[in-house]
């Protein structure tokens, strides 16, 4: 009865929030692992956050918001992730499962813009930073962009602006207070360079980590740099989260922070181009006005939720486009953290057959996940709520699951790419592309330097 009380107060409260539609602001950060932050994404575990990176902006929108603990990125590489939180499903399901993919299952009118527009008019919507397809910004309705950017684009030779952060962080600024002045509700994502390598920070902020342990004294894997590098996006973050106060539309605002796929880390196997938690397991924070701050979810969400989301907020009852797979996390936020995300289908999956040494889906279900390899059709189960880094296989423990969820994962991804694609991958016939990469990160924090050492932040 209490908790019904409280849970009423809270919806009540969030509902006088937005007295007119909302403004969303999505930030996605490139290659951000979950414990690449200083906010620690599950309370009490201090493995969970960086010691070495400096993020007091994040730090100060989880005091005000959410955290996830268990959220997830919808693939892990960037391009089949940006797709799916795109069009608001599973990349297998959108045939989108690596970046040369071109015959999507799902039109581009089908967008989360798009389908926005469609719900409400008034909405006016901004794309800065990378984007990383072939489809155009604007076909995707957005009104605003930097068009069609790859990686190459966020490095650049002016040492006032490395990765693009800051001139980023200028156009949407301006962009918003275009939108107050015109009185249009606004989407605005912006999607950062930052942390993706090569990595460039400001002198300023660099000579802040001068003599970082672990430092590799320049190159890619410097460890100051990426730390600099780490701090700019924060700084930037900052600077937009006030341009919010200064139009007077942070109470009218909904702020949403978290990166595209994961990395190394000292707790989770894998890292980015595989399906270990390393690689899909993100930082996720969340601030919507009128909800308590400071508060922890440990539901697990991921990243093609946002669609359902964003529509929620906006246009409550609005009809999502036939195949959206997401779920809205309205009525968690509104619970803090208590009710369930609702969605089409039960599950996770995730499909990376390229780029990687041993081919391989995933899906969890539940507590369990099942990473599943197409080369040696080997399928590992873990207890991912228990076992954090993967370690202990419970397939021979627990046959009839594993069963169960590998031929779940296989339905799933045979109805999204094929019955042709299918029955290639049963027969190892594997897409162009599959070479060195990550392996199958057995192990905690598994996929190694040929050093042995493990990359961690």
């Amino acid at each position: 009865m209490k908790f019904y009380l409280i849970s009423i107060v809270v919806q009540l409260l969030a509902a006088s929030a937005f007295a007119k539609a909302p403004n969303i602001l999505f930030i996605l950060a490139d290659d951000q692992s979950w414990s690449g932050t200083s906010v620690r994404m599950m309370p009490g575990e201090p493995g969970s956050a960086s010691r070495e990176f400096h993020t007091p902006n994040l730090e100060k929108l989880a005091a005000q918001g959410m955290t996830f603990s268990q959220a997830y990125a919808a693939h892990c590489k960037c391009e089949c992730s940006r797709a799916a939180i795109q069009m608001g499903r599973t990349t297998s399901t959108l045939n989108a499962t690596d970046k040369n993919a071109r015959n999507w299952s799902a039109p581009v009118t089908d967008s989360l813009v798009n389908t926005l527009k469609k719900a409400d008019r008034t909405y006016r919507a901004a794309h800065f930073g990378k984007w990383q397809w072939f489809h155009t910004p604007e076909s995707m309705g957005y009104d605003a962009s930097d068009g069609i950017t790859m990686n190459e684009d966020g490095d650049t030779t002016n040492p006032e602006d490395p990765k693009q952060s800051f001139s980023i962080t200028r156009r949407a600024g301006e962009f918003m207070q275009s939108q107050v002045k015109e009185g249009h509700p606004f989407f605005l994502q912006l999607s950062y360079y930052a942390v993706h390598q090569t990595p460039q920070a400001l002198a300023a902020t660099l000579k802040k980590y001068e003599g970082m342990a672990n430092a590799e004294k320049g190159g890619r894997g410097d460890r100051a740099v990426m730390a600099a590098m780490t701090e700019d996006l924060d700084t930037c973050v900052g600077a937009v989260l006030k341009k919010l106060e200064e139009l007077h539309i942070a109470e009218n605002t909904i702020v949403i922070y978290t990166s595209d796929n994961g990395g190394r880390t000292s707790l989770l196997n894998g890292g980015k181009g595989d399906l270990g938690e390393g690689g899909i397991r993100e930082p996720m924070i969340i601030r919507v006005p009128g909800i308590k701050g400071g508060l922890n979810c440990t539901t697990p969400v991921i990243s093609y939720d946002l669609m359902a989301t964003v529509l929620d907020f906006a246009a409550p009852g609005f009809v999502l486009p036939k195949g959206v797979e997401g779920g809205s996390w309205k009525p968690l936020l509104m619970s803090a953290g208590k009710s369930p995300v609702k969605r089409p289908i039960d599950r996770f999956v995730w499909h990376q057959v390229v780029e990687v040494e041993h081919p391989q889906s995933a899906i969890r279900k539940g507590d369990y996940k099942l990473l599943y390899f197409w080369d040696t059709k080997e399928g590992m189960l873990f207890d991912v709520v228990k076992d954090l880094g993967e370690t202990r296989d419970l397939a021979k423990q627990n046959p009839e699951i594993a069963a169960r969820l590998q031929a779940e994962l296989k339905a799933h991804i045979r109805a999204g790419i094929g019955e042709q694609a299918s029955a290639a991958l049963e027969r190892g016939e594997f897409p162009q592309g599959r070479g060195p990469g990550p392996g199958k990160g057995k192990g905690p924090g598994g996929g190694k330097k040929k050093d042995g050492k493990k990359m961690m932040k």
